[in-house]
């Protein structure tokens, strides 16, 4: 199912405080260059539209959220969409996540990354280029802080096998844990656009959830250091 045209965006709607490009981004990259108070930041990989970003930023605002969208167009939508809300909790930068998280994601930075609906490069010789692959979800546990979750959520189910076969041979992320699903309350309480399109159209949707080993063994592996 395509795309529908993106809405256009005002040319007085000021972006510059949301919108940031990821070749302007000078390393050791830190997040006070982007967020004026500092707390617990959650990193979304493929923010599209930016429903999540908005949805999460306005409900947290305790937190910092940051989308990476490689399609310029969409960044540039998701932030305006932050930009609107006049939510100074949210950015997103316009860039590959994969480059973003090699170099410039320091270790142990991150409360949780999110992946929600990434793109399954249906081909079987294409597979190469999806996002979850060995290397990336190695870089994804590397940035968590210990308790730090690693959501993920796709439609395909042959992506959700392959991806937690991924998880389990080459990290050492606990889990999967179930994520409980909630009715939808309206046609807009959807995590994602395609959330919203996938379960509108009785399509499944595989969810699942990941923890980082804490670095102290003595700690339990029950424990979450993020809290709930």
């Amino acid at each position: 199912m395509g795309r529908r045209a993106l809405p256009k965006i005002s040319p007085l709607l000021d972006l510059s405080r949301h919108l940031i490009e990821l070749n302007a981004i000078v390393g050791p990259w830190q997040p006070g260059w982007l967020f004026h108070v500092q707390q617990p930041l959650e990193v979304e990989i493929g923010s599209g539209k930016g429903l999540f970003l908005a949805t999460a930023a306005g409900g947290q605002p305790d937190r910092n959220f940051l989308g990476i969208e490689i399609g310029a167009k969409y960044a540039r939508f998701a932030a305006a969409r932050l930009a609107r809300a006049g939510l100074e909790n949210g950015r997103v930068i316009s860039g590959d996540a994969v480059h973003f998280f090699r170099e410039f994601v320091p270790a142990c930075s991150l409360a949780a990354v999110h992946v929600y609906f990434p793109d399954p490069w249906w081909k079987k010789r294409h597979r190469k280029r999806r996002v979850l692959h060995a290397e990336m979800l190695q870089a994804i546990e590397r940035s968590l802080v210990p308790g730090g979750r690693l959501h993920f959520w796709t439609d395909v189910e042959e992506y959700f096998h392959s991806t937690l076969d991924l998880i389990r041979e080459g990290t050492g992320l606990r889990g999967p844990f179930d994520v409980p699903v909630r009715d939808a309350e309206h046609d807009l309480d959807y995590r994602t656009h395609f959330e919203r399109r996938s379960r509108l159209s009785g399509i499944a949707v595989f969810r699942a959830e990941f923890r980082r080993q804490p670095c102290d063994a003595s700690v339990s592996a029950g424990t979450d250091l993020n809290g709930p």
